[in-house]
């Protein structure tokens, strides 16, 4: 299948080389450049991170719980824990990353799903392996991840390294049946599936549906909710970031600024799209600027269970069809 063109607002040239290592991410603007040249100088030593983390509640994380009812009746409950837009460099404090991985082990998810955009700026050795000890703060039996624009544009191939130590699978267009995983027969129903970035990256329906197999369960996980256009329809769940909430908003939560159509039609939280439930996650880290102003970081606690059985007017049971 071909892939489809990205959605960008700020297309400059495609991102060749940062640094020493070529990068796939597509459409790295000269201005995105100029900009993080500035940053790099300007946030030399992480201060803005040290300095926010201080304030009063600036490192606490919401922990957002959702139940999602459609898998055969006796089945037992899968439980996922997301995370994305995790950011790490000068602009999130490690305390704040730590806080939301501790609130994720705490809720013992079968499953942990991460959303991409693991760092800012540069994807630093000391990064990645700050990312790779975060992850292992939570015991899930099987953990999978997808890659967002911020780490296509950089040594993507190192975040790679440090989420394989540990012990993530991450997916390109591709899918983990849990059937030949750790969490066997009693989720063998289920396929987890990662699109690619829809912004940055090649997204790839086709061969994305192909590795879920015969599951009959798909959950799906994508940096961007613009993932919906290739998978909405055909998949129960998709768990996306991306957005940040806005990163600064109205109150009440409206967004000022978020980039693409369906950035700000989706911004965060919950949302049925052609019958596919899409959860939006407002991040947990900062870029441009540290601070946010209504769109707390969150992280997000899906439930899926089986469909309840009622009775019709006649006694006879039947399944309840699912709602978001």
């Amino acid at each position: 299948m071909r892939s489809a063109a990205p959605i960008e607002e700020d297309v400059g040239r495609a991102a060749e080389t940062r640094g020493d290592e070529p990068s796939r991410g597509r459409f790295y603007s000269a201005r995105r450049s100029a900009i993080e040249r500035v940053l790099r100088i300007a946030y030399r030593g992480d201060w803005p991170a040290r300095v926010w983390g201080k304030l009063p509640g600036r490192t606490r994380v919401r922990v957002e719980h959702h139940t999602l009812a459609v898998r055969a009746p006796g089945r037992s409950a899968l439980r996922l824990a997301f995370a994305s837009d995790l950011h790490i460099g000068p602009t999130t404090p490690i305390a704040l990353l730590e806080r939301a991985f501790d609130a994720m082990a705490a809720a013992r998810p079968d499953v942990l799903a991460l959303g991409g955009d693991y760092v800012f700026l540069e994807a630093t050795q000391s990064r990645a392996d700050l990312l790779a000890r975060l992850v292992a703060r939570v015991p899930a039996a099987v953990k999978i991840a997808v890659l967002g624009n911020h780490d296509l544009w950089t040594h993507h191939r190192r975040l790679e390294a440090a989420l394989a130590r540990a012990g993530v699978s991450v997916l390109v267009n591709d899918a983990v049946q849990l059937r030949d995983t750790a969490l066997g027969a009693a989720h063998d129903d289920v396929a987890l599936v990662g699109l690619d970035d829809p912004w940055t990256g090649a997204p790839d329906r086709a061969a994305t549906l192909a590795a879920a197999g015969s599951a009959t369960v798909r959950l799906a996980i994508c940096h961007a909710p613009e993932g919906t256009t290739h998978l909405a329809g055909e998949v129960a769940l998709m768990l996306c970031g991306h957005t940040h909430g806005g990163h600064i908003a109205l109150p009440g939560g409206t967004p000022i600024l978020v980039p693409g159509p369906l950035g700000r039609r989706y911004s965060s939280g919950v949302f049925d799209v052609r019958g596919t439930m899409l959860i939006v996650s407002r991040g947990l880290g900062g870029i441009e600027l540290p601070l946010r102003s209504y769109a707390p970081p969150d992280v997000r606690i899906v439930d899926v269970v089986a469909r309840p059985l009622r009775r019709d007017a006649d006694g006879a049971l039947g399944v309840v069809s699912r709602g978001v």
